[in-house]
Order: structure tokens, then sequence, then C-alpha cells
């Protein structure tokens, strides 16, 4: 049980809030991405919906959203401009026709190939061991796990 001595002491002060480091952070890593997706001829988001469409293949969009953590909204046009790349289509799942699933086109699967060095190019820019680099990605997972039921929980308290 914490004890109010255990509490850490929060600062206004911008180079302390978690927020700003993690926004900084990702600036940067985004960054680091787009000289290599450049010549992929996708964005960072769009290279994640890929990464999932050549890790699961055909997926509900529903599925994609969650798996990304985005609304429709955000992923509707992102898609939209990957199917107008050519990298994948939209299809009526023949199961049940509400569903709509995002399907790799043969120049989506064949991207995959020309993606293969991204990760390792991009491990190479952030230049931390193994145990950092799985140490900081674990804790990112617990935080966003943390904050998102956190977010819930407050969201489904009763107004005061």
């Amino acid at each position: 049980m914490s004890t109010q001595s255990d509490a850490p002491e929060y600062s206004s002060d911008l180079d302390d809030q978690m927020c700003f480091a993690l926004y900084a952070a990702s600036r940067a890593v985004t960054a680091l991405y787009r000289p290599v997706l450049d010549k992929l001829g996708l964005t960072y988001p769009q290279y994640l919906v890929m990464l999932v469409l050549w890790q699961q293949g055909a997926v509900p969009v529903k599925d994609l959203a969650l798996a990304l953590h985005l609304e429709y909204g955000t992923l509707t046009p992102m898609l939209k401009r990957l199917e107008a790349a050519g990298v994948i289509r939209r299809e009526r799942s023949i199961a049940d026709e509400r569903v709509v699933m995002i399907v790799l086109t043969d120049a989506g699967v064949e991207l995959r190939s020309r993606a293969k060095d991204v990760p390792a190019y991009i491990g190479a820019g952030m230049d931390l061991e193994p145990v950092e680099f799985a140490d900081l990605r674990a804790a990112l997972r617990k935080l966003t796990a943390n904050v998102e039921r956190a977010t819930e929980e407050a969201a489904s308290a009763p107004a005061g």
C-alpha cells in the first residue's frame, strides 16, 4: 500500500512532464522513420497498417482499428489512400456483408520485401542495447494499458 511519503513529487516544469518526454520521443522516432518510409511511399501510420496486414493477412476494419488503437474516422482516410496507392483493397466479407475486410494486393505483398530492412534501420538509429529496448517497450506497453484503464474509469465515473 502506498503512503503519502511514497508519492512522487510532481513538477510543473516542461522538462519534468512525462507527456512532454513521450511527445518529444514520439516526434523523434517518427522523424527517424520518415526518410526510409518516403522511399516506400508510406507515411508512418500507413506503415503501421501494413505491418498488421503483413502479420495477419486479411483483417476486418474493426480489428485493424483495435490493433492500432485508432478510431474509424482516423483509419478510413488512411485506408482510402493505401487503396489508391494499390497496396490494399477493401472487400465485403463473404460470411457477413456488413464486415469490410482489408486485403493486401500483390503490390502490398511485394512491398513487404522492400520494407524488410526498416526495423534494423530504426533499431540502429535508436541506439539502445537489446535489454534497454525490451525494457522500454515493456514500460511503454504498461503505461498505455494503465492510462487506457484510467481513461475508461474516468469516463464511466459518475459526475460529481
